[in-house]
């Protein structure tokens, strides 16, 4: 499995999490895992799992990054698919910092031309952009 396609299982599990449960999350988990096609090597898995748990570990101050340079834009108001794209990128933008700045933006587009609307990818990059830059 590529870094992309970890990245991409990150997004999703991160994107279920919004609706269940704390306390459902280590089923969610290791159902996740479980019903994955391609198989997931321990490394890949400790990325996904280490992503997830930190954007979510921080996400009131991700979310506040967000809100800041989303103009006429909240995190109240997003799609959820869109949120749990920023919130991602936004985390290993800010905590993590595995990857380039480029590498991370431009997956984040990416996810978003596969799993958003026509508008996501352009929102999304300007908010990345903004983010980036101010860090």
């Amino acid at each position: 499995m590529s870094r992309r396609s970890a990245r991409k299982n990150a997004f999703v599990l991160l994107y279920q999490m919004g609706f269940n449960t704390a306390e459902e999350y280590e089923q969610m988990k290791n159902v996740f895992f479980a019903e994955q096609e391609e198989a997931v090597t321990e490394e890949e898995k400790a990325y996904i799992v280490r992503t997830v748990e930190g954007a979510k570990a921080n996400v009131a101050d991700i979310d506040a990054m967000i809100d800041r340079v989303a103009k006429g834009w909240n995190t109240q108001r997003m799609n959820q698919v869109d949120l749990a794209i920023l919130r991602l990128a936004v985390y290993e933008l800010e905590y993590s910092k595995e990857a380039p700045v480029g590498v991370i933006i431009n997956e984040a587009v990416e996810l978003a031309k596969r799993f958003s609307s026509d508008e996501a990818p352009a929102f999304i990059n300007g908010v990345l952009g903004k983010i980036a830059s101010a860090s």
